[in-house]
């Protein structure tokens, strides 16, 4: 992600990204230019740092949606321009979404969780006879 991110701001730039994204037909393309590199390059960072993982993963994921939607759908392979990368990087997108960042992450270290609901911790901790 942060690759890709980093591309569109100092490869291309965001005009040229903005430019490209309007010869795609995507809407708003200087936005989703903004969008797409702030969620590729900043997301991308935080999401290897274990920073705001849940909400960096459905960001990460609706990027992806996008990408699918408007450049990507007409082939399966990533060597003919075809989703399998994009559909492969939405899908982990959302499952850091749903599993929230792991236990050497900066989510855990000031939050003090995982993302993992409360509930569901104290569960497993019961289930396997530990206790607080």
């Amino acid at each position: 992600m942060i690759a890709h991110g980093w591309q569109k701001l100092d490869g291309q730039g965001l005009g040229a990204t903005a430019d490209g994204f309007e010869a795609l037909g995507i809407p708003l393309p200087g936005a989703a230019a903004a969008y797409a590199t702030g969620v590729e390059l900043v997301g991308g960072v935080l999401l290897l740092v274990g920073a705001l993982t849940p909400l960096v993963g459905v960001l990460v994921a609706a990027d992806m949606a996008g990408a699918f939607w408007y450049v990507h759908r007409d082939a399966f392979f990533a060597n003919e321009g075809g989703y399998e990368l994009v559909m492969v990087l939405g899908a982990a997108g959302l499952a850091l979404a749903a599993t929230g960042a792991g236990r050497l992450s900066l989510d855990r270290l000031v939050l003090g969780r995982t993302g993992a609901p409360a509930s569901q911790a104290a569960g497993s901790e019961v289930a396997a006879g530990v206790s607080r």
